[in-house]
């Protein structure tokens, strides 16, 4: 698979929704992942990401605007012990509570499917980064309509054992702009992971669209510790 450019893969397209990457630091000492999310109407522009604990969650900015949360606030990132659970939307809470006993991040999903907002059908976009005695893999996610067929739903697990350093893999919920919103297509995309936060949260942020983009949350977690920097940005302040 072609390696590519998270910078130019976001500026080419107006509209990829929400999108999550993980991969690990060229230096080879970090786990990485990044969640953003893009709106296009008020009540989902109308969000910033916050600390929770461990791990993040959104809010209203104006909760004088906010018209319908459903599925607009949830809880992105959640920490569970040796594992770090990234996602787009509150199956984030039943992946967390479903491993929590015992059951793997595939028999989680297999309970949920994409989001109910015809017609678009959303697909919800999972991650999955496991530290452990020096080890590092991960897995995503993405539960999809057939085709916009919400009759049918269509499930795809990705896993990464012993990732390669300066590589990671990026997926997102839609093609592009459009109505309806094209849903993503095929494995995640091969891209470029650089050794530092600062600098790899500023290329995410300016390179997603400027009227679209919402929020961003990069993590950078060291897998010899556990120990981690996070990064968070929001567009309304």
């Amino acid at each position: 698979m072609q390696m590519k450019s998270i910078e130019q893969e976001l500026k080419n397209n107006a509209y990829p929704g929400r999108g999550i990457i993980i991969g690990k630091s060229s230096d080879g000492k970090y786990a990485v992942t990044a969640y953003f999310i893009m709106g296009r109407s008020e009540n989902s522009r109308n969000r910033v990401f916050v600390e929770d604990g461990e791990g993040i969650r959104t809010q209203a900015f104006d909760p004088a605007k906010l018209s319908d949360p459903s599925l607009i606030i949830y809880a992105p990132v959640r920490v569970l012990g040796n594992k770090t659970i990234v996602t787009n939307g509150d199956q984030t809470d039943t992946i967390y509570d479903l491993m929590d006993k015992q059951q793997t991040f595939e028999q989680a999903l297999r309970t949920r499917e994409f989001e109910p907002d015809a017609p678009n059908y959303t697909p919800r976009i999972s991650g999955i980064l496991h530290i452990e005695n020096g080890s590092y893999n991960y897995a995503m996610s993405i539960l999809k309509s057939n085709n916009g067929d919400p009759d049918s739903c269509n499930r795809f697990t990705f896993a990464y054992g012993n990732p390669v350093s300066g590589e990671g893999h990026f997926i997102h919920t839609y093609m592009g702009d459009g109505n309806p919103l094209p849903s993503f297509e095929g494995e995640p995309e091969l891209i470029a992971i650089e050794d530092g936060i600062d600098s790899f949260t500023e290329l995410i942020w300016n390179s997603l669209n400027k009227e679209n983009k919402v929020s961003l949350f990069v993590r950078y977690i060291d897998i010899a510790t556990g120990e981690y920097e996070t990064r968070i940005v929001n567009k309304n302040q």
